[in-house]
C-alpha cells in the first residue's frame, strides 16, 4: 500500500522497510513462482523506490528488469540490467514486447480497477511465463483478543478502510488476488497466505522478526497513511489525525495488546 505522505523522504524509507517486512516472512524470497534460471523480460509493476527491482536485477544478472510507477522516486545509481520509466499502469499498455515474469505488490489503494489491470498483465506475459501478485487483507484481527475492537487501532483500522472504499479503492485486494488470476486466464496458480503480526508478541522466532519489521513500517507510516484520507474524506481535522495517530502509536507499544493481519501471495502461469 502506497501512502500519501507528507515527507517523501520518510515514506521511502518505509517503502524499504516494508519491503524487508516482505522478504523476511517470504523465508528471504523475493517471489515464490518456480521460475527457471534468469527469466529475460521482468516488469515490476509500481516499484516505488525500485528495491524490488534492483536486488531482483542483482539475483538474476542476465535478465532486463522494468520498474515502473508514478513516481520518479528511484535512485539513479542501479544495477546495469535495470530500468526505471514514470508510467500509469491503469491506462493501456503499449510495450511493443512482452514479459517472462510480471512482478506487483502492494498496490492496494492504488488501483481503481484490479479486473483490468489483472488482465493486462495476463496480455503482456508471455506464454509460458509467470505473474505473481503481492498484497494485503488490511483488516487486523486480534488472535486471542487482547486488542479490542473499541481500541484506536482497531477504529483508525476500520475508518480508514471504509474511507478508501468511498474514494473507490480497495485496500485490501490480497483475498482477491486468486480469483482475478483465474478470471485473467491464468493457470497453474497458487496462492498462500502470511500471517504479519504487529510487533514483537508472537513466540516463534520467524514471526516475532516479521513482527518486528512490520511494528516499524506501520508506526512510521501512521500519518502518511491517514493524513489526507481522513481529513478529505471523513471530515477530520489535522488535528484530530494527530491525536488518533499518537493514541493509536501508544496502543502499539503495549506489548500486552496483540493483532496480526495477513499478506497473499499469489502467482500464476500464462498457457504454452
Amino acid at each position: 500500500m502506497i501512502a500519501i505522505a507528507k515527507d517523501l523522504q520518510k515514506e521511502s524509507d518505509r517503502l524499504d522497510i516494508a519491503h524487508k517486512m516482505m522478504e523476511v516472512s517470504m523465508n528471504g524470497k523475493l517471489y515464490l513462482a518456480p521460475l527457471k534460471g534468469d527469466p529475460g523480460r521482468v516488469l515490476d509493476i509500481g516499484t516505488g523506490t525500485g528495491i524490488w527491482a534492483m536486488e531482483m536485477g542483482d539475483m538474476h544478472p542476465k535478465s532486463d528488469i522494468l520498474g515502473n510507477d508514478l513516481s520518479p522516486i528511484q535512485p539513479r545509481w542501479v544495477p546495469p540490467n535495470v530500468h526505471f520509466e514514470v508510467d500509469d499502469v491503469e491506462a493501456d499498455w503499449t510495450y511493443s514486447e512482452k514479459f517472462d515474469f510480471i512482478h506487483c505488490r502492494t498496490m492496494g489503494n492504488a488501483i481503481q480497477n484490479w479486473p483490468r489491470l489483472v488482465k493486462q498483465c495476463y496480455e503482456f506475459t508471455k506464454p509460458g511465463g509467470w505473474a505473481e501478485f503481492v498484497d494485503i487483507d488490511l483488516t487486523w484481527v486480534s488472535p486471542d483478543n487482547t486488542m479490542s475492537a473499541d481500541s484506536h487501532c482497531f477504529r483508525m483500522n476500520t475508518e480508514f478502510i471504509k474511507a478508501t472504499r468511498n474514494a473507490g479503492m480497495e485496500p485490501s485486494p490480497g483475498p482477491l488476488l486468486e480469483g482475478l488470476m483465474k478470471d485473467a486466464g491464468f493457470v497453474n496458480i497458487h496462492h498462500q497466505r502470511n500471517p504479519l503480526p504487529v510487533g514483537t508478541w508472537p513466540a516463534d522466532k520467524h514471526l516475532k522478526e516479521v513482527g518486528a519489521w512490520n511494528y516499524l513500517q506501520c508506526t512510521e507510516g501512521l500519518e502518511a497513511f491517514c493524513y489526507a484520507i481522513f481529513t478529505r474524506t471523513l471530515g477530520y481535522t489535522k488535528e484530530e489525525v494527530e491525536v488518533f495517530c499518537a493514541n493509536a502509536r501508544k496502543e502499539l507499544k503495549d506489548s500486552k495488546q496483540h493483532a496480526l493481519f495477513y499478506l497473499h501471495i499469489c502467482y500464476g502461469q500464462k498457457k504454452s
